[in-house]
């Protein structure tokens, strides 16, 4: 064999090595983004179940909690309570109007039935006691609530937040949008920061 065949063959079987390497890591970061996007899925569903307790711990109890166990429990006991607003308003002798508002209580309903009848909650209803816990990873979401001023007026928060997201462009001081979280500690939102 000459030299000419011996290092076409040796290029041959290193351009076959480097092409597999190159589709191998390719295919490999395609499959890694589509597992950080089922799991962020499962996470967003989770936050957005976080929320929608936590307001109706709100309505209920005046405040929201940050203490995972009274939450558990009000979702697993707890009565919302059912409501209709009225208005009457009368003609005054000189012309002005006066309203009154009347807000009458029609009954109550279980916050379980309440929020585990959404679809997309249901798959929470089994075990209430793994809410805390973030898909997948297993870690416990950080839960915050608390009074902050606003223009003179103390207004109720609340922050629930993946500690360590899967997502490696969600983590440190310097990520875009940050780890996921539902409301804020500092603004008046209920939003998450994924909408």
């Amino acid at each position: 064999m000459n030299l000419t065949k011996i290092l076409t063959v040796a290029f041959l079987i290193t351009a076959i090595g480097i092409g597999y390497y190159l589709v191998d890591s390719i295919i490999g970061s395609v499959e890694e983004e589509k597992r950080i996007v089922r799991v962020e899925a499962l996470i967003i569903d989770k936050l957005k179940f976080i929320r929608d307790s936590e307001l109706a711990y709100k309505n209920a109890n005046g405040q929201y909690t940050s203490d995972w166990n009274k939450l558990i429990s009000f979702i697993d006991t707890g009565k919302i309570f059912i409501t209709q607003r009225r208005e009457e308003t009368k003609l005054l002798e000189y012309g002005a109007e006066e309203t009154e508002i009347f807000v009458d209580t029609l009954g109550n309903v279980s916050v379980r039935d309440s929020l585990l009848n959404n679809p997309i909650y249901a798959k929470f209803e089994d075990d209430l006691q793994q809410l805390p816990y973030v898909p997948v990873t297993g870690a416990k979401f950080d839960l915050f609530a608390d009074k902050i001023k606003r223009s003179n007026v103390d207004v109720d928060v609340f922050e629930a937040k993946d500690p360590d997201p899967i997502n490696p462009t969600r983590r440190g001081e310097n990520a875009i949008k940050g780890p996921l979280r539902v409301g804020s500690r500092t603004e008046v939102t209920t939003a998450g920061n994924w909408e």
